[in-house]
């Protein structure tokens, strides 16, 4: 088993609007992560907080990178944590 962590990524661009966090839960379901998408409307942004494998978080911010075909994504921010189990799955925050 790999490494368990903890991600946080605020992604920037055209991403609300897109269907960015649908798009989001639904690959972070694929890879068995847990945690959540919102909307963060005054820096026109979408933050994921999302835990379980490293690899497979690292896969998941590969996607966030480029996001579902309406979207385009300018740049992402990146931090890492230890896990922490809060999460118990994968959804989109309002």
């Amino acid at each position: 088993m790999s490494e368990l962590a903890y991600l946080t990524a605020t992604i920037y661009g055209h991403v609300q609007g897109v269907y960015y966090r649908a798009f989001t839960s639904q690959v972070a379901k694929s890879l068995g992560l847990r945690g959540y998408a919102r909307n963060l409307p005054k820096m026109n942004a979408v933050e994921v907080h999302a835990e379980g494998e490293r690899e497979k978080l690292e896969e998941l911010i590969r996607q966030l990178e480029i996001g579902p075909p309406e979207a385009l994504v300018e740049h992402i921010d990146v931090k890492w944590s230890p896990f922490t189990g809060q999460f118990s799955i994968f959804e989109v925050r309002y």
